[in-house]
């Protein structure tokens, strides 16, 4: 382990510990660096890796402190590694992605009020109206983000976003099948707000979960397609 490894888990340790809690400053470096047995740099060095992570926080001309360790914002902190995930990797993702839309969906089934439905309804058409690729992206995540936000729960909420995002790099619709995929993509969300209206919420996650199956069936049309040696080709 190196020095740097270790003032990272010498300072997990005191947060998970309840040493330090949310909101606290950390000790003066010269007491830290004693007792975690590393030098200044490595103790720099892990305060700045964990602070991306969004574990703590440094407030200029008072120290760093213990973030609010609030979960939705910390689960963002997941999109620094999330990125840089292939394909494989985000098709892999896919299956928690489609468990949590429906769970999300049943629920916001059950809670909707009528002026978020009518909002809803308005992205939902709007998104049917565009051929325009970056604006249709991203009329999909506010659909997708409103439902999550009708559930209620903001972990998972933050954890959706982290896990769509980086399938938005993929423009499928731009593939020779684009215009069929995306009437297909926009009859989903249609069954979805459907059983949204009439607050059905097993209809409502049997829709989510059947259009984000559909759109991990779409990524797979941007693998590199493979040469007669096996190896695979770029798009």
């Amino acid at each position: 382990m190196s020095a740097v490894e270790k003032a990272v888990h010498g300072l997990r340790r005191m947060i998970s510990s309840g040493r330090l809690g949310a909101g606290d400053r950390l000790p003066p470096e010269a007491g830290l660096c004693e007792e975690l047995g590393v030098s200044r740099s490595s103790l720099r060095e892990a305060v700045r890796m964990l602070a991306a992570l969004g574990v703590v926080e440094s407030r200029h001309g008072s120290g760093t402190f213990v973030s609010q360790l609030r979960p939705a914002e910390m689960i963002g902190s997941l999109s620094l590694t999330v990125e840089l995930l292939p394909l494989d990797g985000v098709l892999e993702l896919f299956e928690a992605r489609r468990v949590l839309e429906a769970h999300v969906a049943a629920q916001a089934a059950a809670r909707i009020t009528p002026e978020e439905l009518k909002a809803l309804i308005a992205v939902m058409e709007a998104l049917e109206a565009t051929d325009d690729p970056d604006e249709g992206s991203e009329l999909n995540h506010r659909f997708h983000s409103e439902i999550a936000r009708v559930a209620g729960n903001p972990s998972i909420e933050s954890l959706l976003t982290v896990l769509s995002h980086r399938s938005r790099a993929y423009q499928v619709y731009l593939l020779p099948e684009g215009p069929a995929m995306k009437r297909e993509s926009d009859a989903g969300h249609r069954a979805i707000t459907d059983a949204l209206a009439q607050r059905d919420p097993a209809a409502a996650a049997a829709a989510a979960a059947a259009h984000i199956a559909c759109s991990a069936r779409w990524l797979e049309a941007c693998r590199p397609p493979v040469t007669d040696q096996g190896a695979s080709t770029a798009v």
